[in-house]
């Protein structure tokens, strides 16, 4: 079967936005890439900015996808966490990864009111998340979500920062005790 058109272009500007930055890429270079003619390209995005939101909107939909796949696959709280920690570490071990997609567009097309209010609905569902698995059984005090997000987000800026992905970990083990410490109160 046919990738769509849309998809091909959506799939070659993600990988160059991600890997080179969204201003160091210029529309002509995705055209070339996805091999598809500029009329094309403006058909279904109609400005670098539109192109920019929709790549950040179909990372939102793959990293969302997989934290609830985690939140829904392991029944414990404390392994949720353990988990989301743990797969941002396997990540983060790629020679590829540079950080947060969503940090990384605000940083350099924080003008973008589009490319700001995707990265802002993101950061808001991966709280969400957190809060989702605090509410499991016992609970949490409700700012042990946003300690926990901040823990996630720190990993993700000092991993992009120092290309050590052990900070997932050291991030993982806080969280645990975050969570930890919420549990006796």
């Amino acid at each position: 079967m046919a990738v769509p058109i849309s998809e091909q272009i959506l799939t070659v500007a993600g990988s160059l936005f991600y890997k080179e930055g969204i201003r160091a890429v210029g529309i002509d270079r995705i055209i070339e890439e996805a091999s598809v003619a500029k009329a094309t390209l403006y058909r279904h995005f109609p400005s670098k900015d539109h192109l920019v939101a929709a790549y950040l909107l179909q990372r939102h939909e793959r990293v969302l996808a997989s934290l609830e796949d985690v939140e829904q696959s392991k029944d414990a709280p404390r392994e949720q966490i353990a988990t989301i920690f743990q797969r941002l570490f396997e990540k983060a071990e790629s020679p590829e990864f540079r950080g947060c997609a969503f940090a990384l567009a605000v940083a350099e097309h924080g003008d973008s009111e589009r490319v700001v209010t995707v990265a802002r609905r993101h950061k808001q569902a991966v709280l969400d998340i957190f809060r989702k698995i605090l509410s499991h059984p016992q609970g949490a005090p409700a700012e042990t979500a946003r300690h926990l997000t901040l823990l996630y987000e720190g990993a993700l800026a000092t991993i992009a920062v120092s290309r050590d992905a052990n900070a997932a970990l050291i991030a993982r083990d806080c969280a645990l005790t975050v969570f930890d410490n919420a549990q006796r109160t």
